[in-house]
């Protein structure tokens, strides 16, 4: 029996210390590093030479090794231009053509206020930016030397768009032209609830010369203030780049700050995430990229972009249009899956993905029924139960049975005191005779602690949980009870089993186990509701359950 408490003591102990320790790394990061980048003009285009990023080759045309980098200081703002839809309220600055500010109309910043809502793009102290333009490349011959970049001022026919009732889609056109005569317009399509914008470089190239470029497109961020992190709760807020050979690989702010990353991808994606958001840039599924990324200190701002590997060559007299995608909004798993593979992946729930998903998807399927999010928990861990049914019951059957031999065992302490020799000894044989297997109430418990951490994870990164109430006082599954009720329930609950389970021998082991529930209640008083709702009703499920079995062996 005292090992059965020790492995449960000592998992518990591992989840919390994770979490912990996963907290600490968020609040406390090491200390940055300073780069400086070298820096080269053409044109009105700022770029960077970068010797390690590959040469791509058009027909007679050799792409230079040069990225975009970053201004010192905050990015520069010009003209604002307004856009208005059914999912967006935003603002795209003519410095750049930068989509500089976007509020999410569906996502308000706190629940139950409908006049502000969820700054998710912003150029202010939070920074986090959409930006694009290009890079200029060498020729063979004579070439066009200008290009638009994220520091061009571009012109617009307007300065506020509206998308009117009955229209599905809304183009905003931004345009510039060298001195030379070329103009590039970009063009942001912005659809009718979709928070999915089509971002479209149209190069006319009507002189006597090539002209030759590569695109890129880039998000640049400060890592968020210490108020807008989730305390107690650890959540991945940085960059995620996305490529079929390597699938979902983390860029975070520690990694840009170190180096510079350099990878060819084709057919796949770059993001910044935090918790329930994102923004991604997402190129056509068979274009070579680029990716890169780029640090810059004081203040500390993040890039991670991409850059066409092949230059794009625009013949004299003629007109090219690249498309590319922009996402910008909540991580809705159904809706991230049809737009890029491995999109949904941003719902970060680490290594036990293989069980969050399914969990997910059938948590989901349970909400279209009963139309909320809490009532949707309790149903789920309903469900879990029944299906680990008779690995509970194996388990219950035996703390059962050694309740039942609790005061032999103490006989057994006094009789041979400090001896543990001997005590562990008798023991054995005093389980062998019974016919108890001192581990049969542990094992079933491990084999289902993998599914109860992948709900854990399930509950904290969904944002459909965000805002959602429950009942009376629970207006917010994913902020912490306002008056601590659940967290009560949950220590109160945690303490009744405790009870039904049969006392550690060791009197230490014992208050460290009493000691446990109170713990808990502190610890879970911080988490988000919909969390401690899970727990509260695991629990209150394994009292009744525990309390059947152990009288029916009572009775037996």
């Amino acid at each position: 029996m005292e090992q059965q408490r020790l492995i449960l003591f000592i998992a518990l102990s591992l989840v919390l210390f994770l979490i912990w320790d996963a907290w600490q790394r968020e609040i406390n990061p090491p200390p940055q590093q300073m780069t400086t980048p070298t820096t080269t003009s053409q044109g009105t285009a700022t770029v960077q030479q970068d010797a390690d990023v590959p040469v791509g080759e058009t027909s007679a045309v050799t792409s230079a090794a040069m990225l975009p980098i970053t201004e010192t200081a905050l990015v520069r703002q010009a003209q604002r231009i307004k856009i208005s839809t059914d999912v967006f309220q935003a603002e795209i600055d003519t410095t750049g053509g930068d989509l500089r500010k976007v509020d999410l109309l569906k996502y308000p910043k706190k629940s139950g206020e409908s006049d502000e809502f969820f700054h998710l793009l912003d150029d202010k102290d939070n920074l986090f930016v959409a930006q694009s333009g290009f890079t200029l490349t060498k020729s063979q011959g004579e070439n066009l030397s200008a290009a638009p970049n994220h520091t061009t001022i571009y012109s617009s026919e307007k300065t506020e768009y509206v998308l009117a009732e009955g229209q599905n889609s809304l183009a905003v056109n931004l345009s510039w032209k060298s001195s030379e005569g070329v103009e590039f317009v970009k063009t942001y399509t912005f659809n009718r609830n979709s928070y999915l914008i089509e971002v479209s470089h149209t190069v006319n190239n009507p002189t006597g010369k090539n002209w030759t470029g590569s695109l890129y497109q880039q998000l640049q961020r400060t890592s968020l203030p210490e108020g807008e992190q989730a305390r107690f709760i650890y959540t991945y807020t940085g960059g995620v780049i996305y490529s079929p050979e390597d699938k979902y690989n983390k860029v975070d702010f520690d990694d840009i700050s170190e180096s510079n990353l350099n990878k060819n991808i084709t057919g796949g994606w770059a993001a910044m995430i935090q918790h329930y958001f994102l923004g991604a840039w997402i190129p056509n599924i068979d274009s070579d990229q680029v990716f890169y990324s780029r640090y810059k200190a004081n203040p500390d701002r993040y890039t991670l972009g991409m850059k066409s590997k092949e230059a794009y060559l625009v013949n004299a007299g003629s007109q090219q249009v690249i498309n590319n995608r922009l996402f910008v909004g909540p991580k809705l798993q159904n809706t991230l899956e049809e737009i890029a593979p491995g999109l949904e992946l941003t719902v970060d729930y680490g290594a036990l993905t293989i069980l969050a998903k399914p969990l997910f998807w059938l948590l989901n399927k349970i909400h279209t029924l009963v139309g909320n999010w809490g009532w949707a928990i309790v149903l789920l861990t309903l469900l879990i139960k029944l299906a680990f049914y008779k690995l509970s019951e194996t388990s219950y059957k035996s703390m059962a049975k050694m309740r039942k031999l609790t005061p032999r065992l103490q006989q057994l302490k006094e009789r041979f005191g400090d001896d543990r020799q001997k005590m562990g000894q008798a023991q054995m044989d005093l389980f062998r005779k019974e016919k108890i297997n001192p581990l049969g109430g542990c094992l079933p418990i491990l084999v289902q602690i993998p599914v109860f951490i992948a709900l854990y994870w399930v509950l904290l990164e969904s944002v459909e949980l965000r805002q959602a109430p429950w009942i009376l006082w629970i207006k917010d599954m994913s902020t912490a009870d306002p008056y601590f009720v659940l967290p009560l329930l949950m220590g109160i609950s945690m303490f009744i089993q405790q009870k039904l389970n049969p006392a550690p021998i060791d009197p230490i082991q014992a208050k460290v186990m009493m000691a446990l529930p109170f713990v808990f209640t502190i610890f879970f008083a911080f988490f988000p509701a919909g969390l401690v709702l899970y727990w509260v009703a695991n629990n209150i499920l394994s009292i009744a359950q525990q309390w059947y079995i152990t009288r029916k062996i009572i009775q037996e």
